[in-house]
């Protein structure tokens, strides 16, 4: 068993049944979405953007990806190479800064979320280039996961506005994508500490954040579906207020999920 399988035992997964009641959601395929009104207030956070501190640059990943392909004398796969990936994602290094998406959405006059969507790759601002792939000097949001920056910071926030700080026992559910399992009573219900949660990001066995996160009192949850560019957060106002004006997190309230 691994350090951080440790801290974080798998648990009976009727921890997650109150999330089938409250979501109506027998199986929680792509993760529980807790619906609007559910708690005192939500909010999504964004999955971060980063940029090339010199520009964005003129040159597609989808031009980028036919050199590779051409190079390597093999046929390329029909379809755009656009950028971006599943789970996991760090800061790309030196070089690099913040892209917000408010400030992108400024650029490309767009809207920050596409009314009525949830976030993700077809409701972000619009940066793409003419051949409709990010340019290379975008490092654009993974789907199904926060980036480590982010769930750090976030996990800090919910420590904070937590019965018991660090303390608070929490549960994390993971959808079945994440753990070829079929069935809901074989779906993976781990607990933990919310202050071990900054190394659950490195859980051996997902390659993403967990699906759903909540205390013990179930206070406040999160919600991380698989095709989103985002996470949701329930919960009590101050928790909500605390999100929205974070010196780090970019977070937005969806009037059509909030």
């Amino acid at each position: 068993m691994s350090e951080i399988s440790a801290l974080w035992p798998v648990v009976s997964a009727s921890e997650a049944r109150w999330l089938v009641e409250l979501t109506g959601d027998p199986c929680g395929a792509t993760g529980f979405r807790p619906p609007a009104g559910c708690r005192e207030d939500g909010v999504w956070v964004l999955n971060a953007m980063w940029e090339l501190e010199a520009g964005a640059g003129s040159l597609s990943y989808n031009e980028l990806s036919e050199v590779a392909w051409a190079a390597s004398g093999t046929q390329r796969p029909f379809g755009v190479a656009t950028g971006g990936g599943l789970g996991h994602a760090e800061h790309p290094g030196n070089g690099y800064r913040r892209l917000r998406w408010a400030e992108l959405a400024r650029r490309t006059r767009d809207p920050v979320v596409a009314p009525g969507h949830l976030p993700s790759r077809r409701s972000a601002p619009d940066g793409r280039l003419p051949d409709r792939s990010w340019p290379v000097g975008i490092e654009v949001p993974t789907e199904g996961g926060l980036d480590r920056p982010t769930w750090n910071r976030l996990i800090e926030v919910l420590i904070a506005h937590s019965p018991a700080g660090a303390d608070t026992r929490c549960f994390a559910f993971y959808n079945p994508f994440l753990t070829d399992e079929q069935d809901f009573d074989d779906h993976r219900v781990v607990a933990g500490r919310l202050g071990d949660a900054f190394a659950l990001y490195d859980h051996p066995d997902y390659d993403s954040t967990a699906s759903n996160l909540w205390p013990e009192d179930r206070s406040w949850v999160t919600y991380t579906d698989w095709d989103l560019w985002g996470t949701k957060v329930a919960g009590p106002a101050a928790l909500i207020g605390a999100l929205l004006g974070d010196h780090f997190i970019e977070a937005v309230r969806l009037p059509w999920d909030s």
